[in-house]
């Protein structure tokens, strides 16, 4: 076993190497990398805090990415688009794209993935959640499965209030189930980046699996029961009830069903913007290698949680007696738009390159992800 001055003469070794790659090391003393991490991911560039812990073969750190800004920040296996940024926390198997951006104290798990400036106030903790572009949430906030869209930018996003919980787990059942996934939003709309934003008032909840349409706003103070369709304000008074629990009580299949498979089938549509859209428009140029490696990881992200999803689902269904969903691939649905590889000088980001389709373009894509969709969704109802 090695001592441990030989541990600290390897480590100290690494973040030189990592030094003259062009990273800035703000203090070496309080800066750790394990030794699964590739130093050939972290890029000129970022700007590792004080505090700022490096670990697994995964972790990529894109140039402009920042770890540590307001405290200790731990990465484990983690990918940082371009200025994402870390304020302090533990990240594990997530992916920020660019811009996006983790408060203090967040605590994010695998299966998590944050678009384009998408971000999150302090005391944040999320697993299997995608959060669309520009789409903000509050701070001490517990979401987990859950897909939420809506917006055009920054200054006009989707948002979830301070003190809100997605409550993902439910009791019936021999152990319980997480069969609970919720749509704020949607792919099909939300992707395109021209939908109403959608607003969750704070000290709230959302019992899932939910769905909620755009433009709709909840009221704060409450847990919601019920879906909210697009364009409402929901404000839903609590009931009382007390009453006996079946010892085999196993809850209602059907509109569970459904909805796990819409769920899913949305996370499919995404994968399909990813390996449609995006990677195909990506310059082949050196310079571009980080940004595939991003959007890769991305990708993988969401095959991990549409894995999960099924597990769950299919869990679900054989506790209650039906048949489990078989979720064999689709044929594939080509983008209704000519993708060409450009040059790099012309490359535009993919935001840009989104909100400036046009009218009849944006509807072509549109009716693409919405087939997709409904293609998975109509194929397990068979």
């Amino acid at each position: 076993m090695e001592d441990l001055q030989t541990r600290q003469t390897r480590l100290a070794h690494r973040l030189e190497q990592l030094h003259q790659r062009g990273v800035e090391i703000v203090d070496p003393r309080q800066t750790y990398l394990d030794d699964a991490v590739d130093i050939a991911r972290i890029e000129a560039g970022v700007v590792l805090h004080p505090g700022a812990r490096l670990l697994g073969a995964r972790t990529y750190l894109a140039a402009g990415a920042e770890v540590g800004t307001e405290g200790p920040a731990t990465l484990r296996d983690a990918v940082l688009g371009p200025r994402a940024r870390v304020a302090s926390g533990f990240v594990h198997g997530a992916v920020l794209l660019r811009d996006a951006s983790l408060g203090a104290n967040a605590h994010v798990r695998p299966g998590t993935l944050l678009e384009e400036e998408a971000s999150t106030a302090h005391a944040v903790g999320l697993k299997h959640t995608i959060l669309l572009p520009f789409v903000t949430l509050g701070s001490l906030i517990n979401f987990c499965d859950a897909l939420v869209a809506g917006g055009t930018s920054r200054r006009d996003h989707s948002e979830i209030g301070s003190g809100y919980i997605h409550f993902n787990y439910t009791p019936w059942g021999e152990r319980g189930d997480k069969a609970t996934p919720s749509l704020v939003g949607d792919v099909a709309r939300g992707a395109l980046l021209r939908e109403r934003r959608i607003f969750l008032g704070g000290s709230g909840g959302m019992i899932g699996p939910r769905r909620v349409g755009y433009g709709a706003i909840a009221g704060a103070g409450q847990v919601l029961r019920r879906d909210v369709p697009e364009g409402h304000l929901s404000v839903q008074p609590v009931r009382k009830s007390q009453r006996a629990v079946p010892s085999s009580f196993l809850g209602s299949l059907s509109p569970r069903r459904e909805q796990n498979i819409r769920y899913i089938a949305n996370l499919e549509a995404l994968v399909a913007v990813y390996r449609e859209l995006r990677l195909p428009r990506l310059p082949r140029e050196p310079a571009f290698a980080g940004e595939r490696a991003v959007l890769e990881a991305a990708v993988e992200t969401l095959e991990l949680a549409i894995g999960e999803r099924v597990k769950r689902l299919s869990s679900f269904v054989v506790e209650r007696g039906g048949e489990p969903p078989r979720f064999k691939p689709r044929p594939r649905l080509p983008c209704p738009l000519e993708i060409t590889r450009g040059r790099a000088r012309d490359y535009v980001e993919h935001v840009r390159w989104i909100q400036a389709r046009t009218d009849l373009e944006a509807n072509m894509l549109r009716g693409w992800l919405v087939a997709i969709v409904e293609d998975r969704v109509q194929a397990e109802a068979s």
